[in-house]
């Protein structure tokens, strides 16, 4: 497998910050598509993060392609592994928002964490990068954390029976979206491998637009033979759509960038910390409310991210 361009000690450090920082994009952007499932459907609501981000996409690589003198050369190795990556996320994002439907904000974006072993796993075999023994700690923690999250309330048991089981639901698709978007990393992460010589911040800008472009034909193609209503909802209301557009894309630049300079498992682990944004966004703005088992599990996915951070 090919490495990338190495970069000095300090920006090896920074991937911590951009993953961070990714995290709490992905809060925004979810918290804004559930809206917009609401409005134009599961599948419009998930075309838009990828068609609305083009824009920026586009002009974030531009503006890296002015300062590097050069765009990144198109392999078959490194299509097909971004071709992966991209369809892996599209189904991923989709599975994410039929889980939104189903049950808590906060607790459908937590059976979507349950990747990082996955990709710790997919890694191993083939990226053959393994995760230190401090990491597969701290995701242990942090995965019994996300068990706990998926507790129902007391007194819910019986409601949830009484839903013809859209507990049962949610895990299924939130479940789904974990080992999609596990599939993802692993497919980013060896599309960037396959472009040594680049900085991590051209090698992840292009990544995200040539993958933005793949989910916008792929999607939108469907969409146009299948649901056009949709489509005429999310134009129509273009310009919230950019907004969750440019935030979107945001995030997934910060991700692939992230995914240049480190590996995919300790990437995907930290970036757990969206379950905590997600607790703020469900408390703060949705008005939604926690029982005893979610704030453990809450504490818990606090405790295995710092036992992941504190090896670095």
């Amino acid at each position: 497998m090919e490495m990338p361009l190495q970069v000095s000690t300090v920006w090896e450090w920074a991937w911590v910050p951009i993953v961070l920082c990714a995290a709490f994009g992905r809060t925004v952007r979810n918290a804004a598509q559930r809206s917009l499932t609401e409005q134009a459907g599961t599948l419009p609501a998930t075309l838009v993060r990828f068609l609305y981000g083009l824009p920026f996409s586009l002009l974030w690589v531009l503006l890296l392609w002015r300062a590097a003198g050069g765009l990144p050369i198109v392999t078959p190795a490194w299509a097909g592994w971004l071709t992966l990556g991209a369809v892996a996320q599209l189904g991923g994002t989709a599975l994410l928002l039929m889980a939104m439907k189903q049950r808590n904000f906060v607790v459908s974006v937590a059976f979507s964490k349950t990747e990082p072993l996955q990709v710790a796993l997919f890694s191993l075999l083939v990226l053959h990068e393994a995760p230190s023994r401090i990491s597969m700690l701290g995701m242990l923690i942090a995965m019994f954390g996300v068990i706990l999250l998926t507790c129902p309330k007391p007194g819910q048991h019986a409601a949830a029976a009484s839903a013809g089981g859209r507990l049962g639901l949610s895990a299924v698709y939130g479940l789904g979206a974990g080992a999609s978007f596990a599939l993802m990393a692993v497919g980013y992460r060896a599309a960037a491998l396959h472009q040594p010589g680049i900085t991590p911040w051209l090698n992840g800008a292009w990544g995200v637009l040539w993958a933005q472009l793949i989910q916008s034909v792929l999607l939108g193609g469907y969409l146009v033979l299948t649901n056009r209503s949709g489509l005429l909802t999310i134009i129509r209301i273009w310009r919230f759509s950019l907004t969750v557009g440019t935030v979107g894309a945001l995030a997934t630049i910060g991700e692939l960038t992230a995914l240049a300079l480190h590996g995919a498992a300790d990437v995907r682990t930290l970036g757990l910390i969206e379950v905590l944004f997600s607790y703020l966004v469900s408390r703060k703005l949705l008005r939604e409310k926690l029982g005893a088992f979610e704030r453990w599990g809450l504490t818990l996915v606090t405790s295995g991210l710092i036992v992941v951070c504190a090896q670095f």
